[in-house]
């Protein structure tokens, strides 16, 4: 059965909003922040791992990611309409697929900002968040609606791969670290690689969406850029992430930790040979993950 045959007869709107969610990427960015936490409790040389504020955050990290993906949804209608959807681009096509109207999208995001804003409060008022973790859901949330949603629109202004990197490569896993502990500039640069893989990925997966997206004004860098820029670009990231680890390597990171992130390394060579050249981005979209993944299961042998 085909992701289109799947679309439900009954409670369509249920469906949207689960597909506009994004599950994957909610996965995805569950990962970096236990990538943080596992990297925080290393740094502290304890295995007591606080629950109660780490699951607290986590839940509250959904609701601002989820609330954030359908203004993404909801700014994208019609860009996704133009576009032929790869399984890591352009937008969900829930809307699309069942004509439901897009004014359930903004309804539901301002239930769901709403539902974190409070939410964010309570923890603060409790102790469960910190101040410095506070101040992190409010970066990316903010600035997550404003990548989309006017008046700021910065992904319609050229600045939307630089927002997005910098959110989900270094603010959500220094959120991370903020729930049990505390930033430093050395966690800082912990986090600067996987921040540029996360750049090398926007490159990749903006490509294919370049012409509905220039369509519709959305300035990426697929759109104002040649083939050959974006490719130059991807590779300047791509060295810029394997030089950081290397200049961090035995003080910042762990040898094992840069082990592990060495698994990534033919991935991301590999999306830098194909990209622009191919529609699927998914080398690139894999070095991340794949990333992602051995950091956090480094981090965590490490901290337990």
């Amino acid at each position: 059965m085909t992701d289109d045959m799947a679309v439900p007869d009954k409670y369509p709107r249920a469906w949207v909003l689960w597909k506009s969610a994004r599950p994957s990427q909610l996965a995805l960015v569950l990962l970096v922040y236990a990538l943080g936490v596992g990297m925080e409790r290393a740094r502290a040389a304890t295995p007591v791992v606080p629950w109660t504020p780490v699951l607290a955050g986590a839940g509250v990290l959904v609701l601002v990611a989820t609330g954030v993906h359908y203004a993404n949804e909801y700014a994208d209608v019609e860009t996704d309409r133009l576009t032929e959807r790869t399984p890591f681009s352009g937008g969900s096509g829930a809307l699309q697929r069942t004509g439901v109207d897009r004014g359930v999208l903004a309804r539901a995001s301002s239930t769901v900002v709403v539902a974190a804003v409070v939410s964010c409060a309570a923890m603060w008022w409790t102790g469960l968040l910190s101040t410095r973790a506070l101040a992190l859901l409010a970066v990316i949330l903010g600035f997550g609606l404003a990548y989309s949603l006017p008046p700021a629109a910065l992904v319609r202004r050229g600045v939307g791969e630089v927002t997005n990197a910098v959110l989900g490569g270094f603010c959500l896993p220094l959120f991370g670290v903020a729930v049990v502990g505390r930033v430093t500039w050395a966690v800082a640069a912990a986090v600067l690689p996987f921040t540029m893989l996360v750049g090398c990925n926007l490159v990749a997966t903006h490509w294919p969406d370049r012409e509905a997206d220039a369509r519709t004004g959305k300035r990426t860098l697929a759109v104002r850029w040649s083939a050959r820029g974006l490719r130059r670009g991807y590779w300047t990231l791509a060295a810029g992430a394997v030089l950081s680890t290397a200049a961090l390597a035995g003080t910042v990171l762990p040898p094992s930790v840069v082990a592990g992130q060495a698994l990534a390394l033919p991935l991301l060579l590999w999306g830098g040979v194909v990209v622009t050249r191919q529609r699927s981005p998914f080398p690139a979209v894999g070095a991340m993950v794949v990333y992602a993944c051995v950091s956090a299961a480094a981090w965590w042998w490490l901290a337990l």
